[in-house]
């Protein structure tokens, strides 16, 4: 399926500030709000494609900086792009590579031109620029495009978070100046700003007059408390444009999600599903369950019985404990199913609940369920 068709977003409903949408791209519909699983290097870890799909998954991410470096993006351009290449023929969005050159490459050097790093694999010099970043996302064929930017972690000096601000806003033009316009296909902006409220919403004014397809809000989840991730939330979303999708990245635990759909946002992406999956960890109806955990060995009950997903209905707790203490590969393969259909099942609640108008309650119901469950 190649891309066709425009790029759109249609406000289906709002509730307070959260908001049930369709963003249209060339390869089909994304229902929002929307968890986008995190397939950094072509792959979801631990899952087949057509499994993504079936936990209910519109969209999936890809990393400029993992494919550049591994298999590289010419590569990918050369047997038919990422969607081919990954067997994934739905939406795409690609990360521009700016948060992984900060926080994973070595003895990296940033100018106004763009990061000169060395890769973490083997140490080889790259040069990643907003012209770079964007002509590596048209190679591997992604459908929403990042703008690259300059991430920096919290906390941080005021003058430190201003100039990355300033600095993302000058490659914020450039990455849209460089975007080649293909059917189906957008550019998003990324506010940056720190915990600063004025410098966010400086950030937002500015990308908002600069015809991105959609606007994210970058920087956050890198160390700040939640509450101030919130309130950086609440302080750009007046500024960001209503008819235009909203997303928050690298964002996070069931919790921080509803939070921040509460405020307005539309889309997510984190390794936190995969990741935990991977080290025993089960997130459910009920809250999160350490599968490690020697109580389990015994326990002849699933995860959950109610559960449309196979891992958390079939399976008893005393089996996957014993595949994650034996250290077996099918236990990352049945948690991480499990906590991504877990995402997406919340996901399509809270798009139920907001269309009827019940999204405050559903958010209580939500956060007392596992507040009541079963701590890691």
């Amino acid at each position: 399926m190649t891309s066709t068709g425009s790029f759109s977003f249609r406000l289906a409903a709002t509730d307070g500030a959260a908001r049930v949408g369709f963003i249209s791209t060339g390869r089909g519909e994304i229902r929002t709000p929307a968890f986008m699983p995190v397939g950094t290097a072509a792959t979801v870890k631990a899952m087949y494609a057509d499994q993504v799909r079936e936990t209910g998954a519109d969209v999936v991410l890809g990393n400029v900086y993992h494919l550049m470096l591994r298999p590289g993006a010419e590569r990918v351009a050369e047997l038919g792009g990422l969607h081919r290449f990954m067997n994934w023929p739905h939406t795409i969005l690609t990360d521009s590579g700016g948060f992984q050159v900060m926080s994973l490459a070595k003895l990296r050097k940033l100018d106004e031109s763009g990061v000169v790093f060395q890769s973490h694999l083997d140490g080889s010099k790259h040069v990643l620029t907003p012209e770079r970043s964007m002509q590596i996302q048209a190679l591997l064929g992604s459908d929403i495009q990042m703008q690259f930017d300059e991430c920096i972690r919290l906390p941080a000096s005021r003058e430190d978070v201003e100039r990355a601000m300033r600095l993302s806003l000058r490659w914020a033009e450039r990455s849209r100046k460089a975007f080649a316009e293909r059917p189906g296909t957008a550019i998003f902006g990324i506010v940056q700003g720190g915990d600063d409220r004025a410098l966010r919403i400086e950030s937002a004014r500015a990308l908002a007059g600069m015809d991105f397809g959609g606007l994210a809000v970058g920087g956050l989840a890198v160390g700040e408390p939640q509450d101030v991730m919130l309130a950086m939330i609440e302080t750009v979303e007046p500024y960001l444009p209503a008819g235009k999708p909203r997303y928050l990245m690298g964002v996070g635990t069931p919790d921080d999600i509803l939070e921040s759909v509460a405020r307005g946002i539309d889309m997510f992406d984190c390794v936190m599903p995969t990741r935990a999956g991977r080290h025993g960890l089960a997130y459910t109806r009920h809250g999160r369950v350490n599968l490690k955990n020697a109580r389990h060995a015994s326990d002849p009950r699933p995860l959950d019985p109610d559960s449309t997903c196979p891992a958390a209905r079939d399976y008893s707790r005393a089996y996957l404990h014993h595949l994650v203490k034996s250290g077996e590969i099918l236990a990352m393969m049945l948690l991480t199913w499990n906590n991504l259909a877990y995402y997406q099942d919340l996901m399509a609640g809270a798009r139920r609940a907001i269309a009827e108008r019940r999204f405050a309650g559903f958010k209580a119901q939500a956060q007392e369920r596992w507040a009541q469950g079963e701590a890691a």
